[in-house]
């Protein structure tokens, strides 16, 4: 089994998305992700958000329940400065929203994670994954808000991006390496075969490898936003054969068993 839990939807003639590249601004839809999942031997997913948009939300768990088993949970956007079930009072299917999301890679405050009222919601959003997608230098705030909340469930996506052949590369080792002692943090490989630097990727994977171990690696695509690169069959092949040094029970808990077990899926 193959749980892809890092995966996006979008359609730009009914949203804007600022960050969206040209490359990318087209429609990608259910059909679209059960075509390529069929392709490349992926049995479930989970969904995640792309906006700032408690409507996004909604739709995405709607889109889940419609999908005939293939989104299995949604991480969702909530106000992270704001209680969170409140927020969530009268979302239709909430059965599949599993975690929630801040694009805090956006803001320009590094110690965001820390103010108080960012602990406080995220404190509150008890029962929810809360994904982390961070920037190297927003690492330490994010050590903070796990030490703060340390009955929490928190995902470090992308790897925190990897930021190769850079002056910044040293301080996102320290940073992954300290925020992997908390044991209640699980990390992300997706997102990272379109970073810049490409033939420095191996040493970067092996340290998330070293530092996070395989109980506590998880799977994901990072599709559409990886077709910049590969297309969806060649992300999961890569993917495999990057866990080659793996058992093969390993390999098995970082392309699924850690995401049903982390997402609850």
């Amino acid at each position: 089994m193959i749980v892809d839990a890092h995966h996006h939807l979008w359609d730009p003639t009914t949203r804007e998305y600022p960050w969206m590249p040209p490359a990318l601004a087209a429609p990608f839809t259910t059909e679209d992700l059960r075509r390529e999942t069929t392709l490349a031997g992926v049995d479930r997913t989970v969904l995640v958000q792309t906006v700032s948009s408690a409507a996004e939300t909604a739709e995405f768990c709607a889109t889940a329940a419609a999908s005939d088993g293939l989104i299995a949970g949604v991480v969702g956007w909530v106000d992270h400065t704001r209680d969170v079930p409140a927020q969530l009072e009268g979302l239709a299917h909430a059965e599949f929203l599993r975690g929630i999301r801040h694009q805090v890679e956006d803001e320009p405050d590094p110690d965001w994670l820390r103010r108080p009222e960012v602990v406080a919601a995220v404190r509150s959003a008890r029962g929810l994954v809360v994904d982390l997608l961070v920037r190297f230098d927003q690492l330490p705030g994010a050590v903070a808000l796990v030490d703060a909340v340390p009955d929490g469930e928190f995902v470090l996506d992308h790897g925190a991006k990897p930021p190769m052949g850079t002056g910044d590369y040293e301080p996102w080792l320290v940073g992954t390496a300290d925020l992997a002692r908390r044991e209640n943090v699980v990390c992300k490989l997706s997102g990272l075969f379109t970073l810049e630097h490409q033939e420095l990727l191996g040493p970067a994977v092996e340290h998330l490898f070293t530092v996070f171990g395989p109980d506590r690696l998880v799977f994901g695509t990072d599709w559409p936003v990886s077709t910049l690169a590969l297309d969806y069959p060649a992300v999961v092949a890569r993917t495999t054969s990057l866990l080659e040094p793996f058992s093969a029970d390993e390999q098995a808990a970082v392309l699924a068993g850690n995401a049903v077990r982390t997402y609850r899926l």
